[in-house]
């Protein structure tokens, strides 16, 4: 089995790569990713000579790149690759629209052309919209995103069904909740504080802090997604959820607590345009149809991570600098006086 990864060297999609590796010792995995800024080479240390892994940077949107690793005899697609951080889709959401929207329209296209037995698009549950105080997303939650991000997820999720109405194209979509766990970069929540408060730097919490999400530790995740890519039924889309809402004030305490580092470092700023307020996931679905159910409760996963950040320091430490540096100033700069 030849499985092209997209986004390989992304947070989740180098998660998934190590996951299929240990798991599958038969199946062959090529990891095309652009290399942008949250991409990161070192996610793979000790891969060098493992005949099961190839890398190839190039982008999705790039027809002749996409073909001719699809000329190779692709077998099916895990598709990760995407801009998928919500406050740089509002700096500038053209390169949102391009990657998320018209690079899964190359991919699939090149799917189609090549008769690959699956393709499994990778999804969010942003594109869903926000949640009031009580109910959850389902898989029939009709889709309102409130982001350009979303929206741009959004658009993929619909390309992505459009090929297996009009040419039968064996996809699967999934949906999740937010992701935390090892190899994240450091803008989304939990690293961002994590790897501050390690650096006696600001936490900047949006808001009043109190918008809640739905926690899913990266591993479970990739579980999901190999269940899925296994056993989904074609055409059927999957609500992945680690059914752990906690606000994001609270995450950060906590964090905080289990450091050892004073809560004085928290300093909120002010909040992003359309900021939803809640996600929550049901993820009954997969978990009655596939038998999945995540490992990890909060607790555990929190505490896996929080060592994964405190043993990999060189790891972290070599992004704080450079390009998102200048992005983080960008962003909090104003609202910190930094």
């Amino acid at each position: 089995m030849k499985l092209l990864i997209t986004g390989g060297a992304g947070f989740i999609g180098s998660n998934f790569v190590h996951y299929m590796l240990k798991r599958y010792p038969n199946y062959e995995l090529i990891n095309l990713d652009a290399l942008t800024y949250a991409s990161n080479l070192d996610n793979f240390q000790g891969l060098k000579n493992n005949s099961q892994y190839t890398f190839v940077k190039g982008d999705i949107t790039n027809k002749e790149v996409v073909n001719g690793l699809f000329e190779e005899g692709i077998d099916a697609v895990i598709h990760f690759a995407a801009e998928s951080h919500v406050d740089r889709s509002i700096l500038d959401p053209s390169i949102f629209v391009k990657t998320n929207v018209l690079g899964t329209q190359v991919l699939l296209e090149a799917a189609k052309r090549f008769g690959v037995k699956k393709f499994v698009h990778v999804s969010t549950d942003e594109v869903y919209g926000t949640l009031s105080e009580t109910g959850l997303f389902t898989e029939d939650t009709p889709l309102a995103p409130n982001s350009p991000y979303s929206a741009s997820k959004a658009g993929s999720d619909l390309l992505v069904r459009a090929y297996h109405e009009t040419f039968e194209l064996p996809i699967n979509i999934t949906r999740c909740s937010n992701n935390y766990g090892p190899y994240q970069f450091p803008e989304k929540l939990i690293p961002l504080i994590i790897t501050n408060a390690l650096s006696n730097k600001p936490l900047p919490v949006y808001g009043d802090g109190l918008n809640i999400r739905d926690w899913l530790y990266v591993e479970d995740h990739c579980s999901a997604i190999d269940l899925v890519f296994h056993r989904g039924v074609n055409g059927e889309v999957y609500n992945i959820g680690g059914n752990n809402e906690r606000k994001n004030i609270d995450i950060v305490k906590k964090i905080l607590r289990e450091l050892g580092i004073p809560e004085s470092l928290i300093q909120y700023v002010k909040d992003r345009p359309g900021h939803d307020r809640r996600y929550g996931i049901d993820a009954t679905k997969i978990t009655a149809e596939l038998g999945w159910k995540p490992v990890h409760n909060f607790e555990t996963g929190i505490d896996e991570t929080i060592r994964w950040y405190l043993d990999n320091q060189v790891w972290w430490k070599r992004i704080q600098s450079g390009e998102y540096q200048e992005y983080f100033a960008e962003q909090y700069g104003s609202r910190l006086g930094i």
